[in-house]
């Protein structure tokens, strides 16, 4: 089943409010639209914290702007679902990379684990317990330097493995890869900077393609890449030390 995007609008309605039960070693995705009513958009500004509003006052596109609002409104509406409470008072703290997490009444317990992802009018979220997760989408763009950045940001092997592909393949196989590091580096919580430190290689086409990460020494968790279906013209993965039970969900499983 191809990943679904739902209307923020629906996510957003707080009078729905049952509590979503996340099992250990599970990732559950919610797939939203960035877009809205000017309510939603005031809504989702309301419930952010003060250093996203600087940031979303930073952005000078008002396109931009917008779904980043919409965006971390989401994801909080999202978070509150697990959490039991409303996305207002859904608070979060940034580790020293500034990898977002939930403030954490007693830190000896498991907590629920988060990551999002947005990426041209859309968002993808993953809700993990117990283990960290990290998940990213993107659209595949034709434009993009595909060889240039293959050669300043991937391995050798990764590189190689992309030129060997026809050419007006390149720019979707240069996206696989982008996302499985990407979501990779999410989990750790270790920024771009560590793009060299992980080497990933793609066995398979399709449906049927699997990841396998060699990580080195930044990474202190040994953690699993899964591909997600999407539909053409996309693409996403999600990484965490167990993926072997994701679940797409939405408000209709409520």
């Amino acid at each position: 089943m191809l990943i679904a995007f739902q209307s923020l609008e629906r996510l957003a309605d707080t009078s729905r409010r049952n509590h979503i039960y996340l099992p250990s070693n599970t990732v559950h995705l919610w797939g939203i639209e960035l877009d809205g009513s000017q309510r939603c958009l005031e809504q989702c500004t309301s419930w952010l914290d003060e250093s996203e509003r600087h940031r979303a006052a930073r952005l000078v596109r008002e396109d931009i702007r917008q779904r980043y609002v919409l965006a971390h409104g989401g994801l909080r509406a999202v978070l509150s679902r697990y959490l039991g409470v409303t996305p207002d008072v859904v608070a979060l703290e940034r580790s020293a990379t500034g990898k977002p997490f939930l403030t954490r009444e007693r830190r000896d317990r498991p907590a629920i684990t988060f990551n999002l992802s947005h990426a041209h009018g859309r968002a993808l979220i993953a809700v993990s317990y117990a283990q960290e997760v990290g998940v990213d989408l993107e659209c595949v763009r034709s434009e993009v330097e595909v060889v240039k950045l293959s050669k300043r940001y991937f391995t050798r092997s990764e590189y190689t493995a992309i030129m060997q592909v026809p050419e007006e393949q390149r720019a979707a196989r240069f996206f696989c890869y982008w996302v499985a590091k990407e979501s990779l580096l999410k989990a750790q919580g270790i920024g771009l900077r560590g793009l060299s430190d992980c080497e990933v290689c793609i066995e398979g086409d399709g449906v049927d393609m699997e990841v396998r990460p060699r990580l080195g020494a930044q990474f202190t968790d040994t953690l699993q890449v899964r591909f997600l279906p999407c539909e053409k013209g996309w693409e996403a993965a999600v990484a965490a030390q167990s993926v072997d039970s994701v679940i797409q969900f939405d408000l209709e499983q409520q």
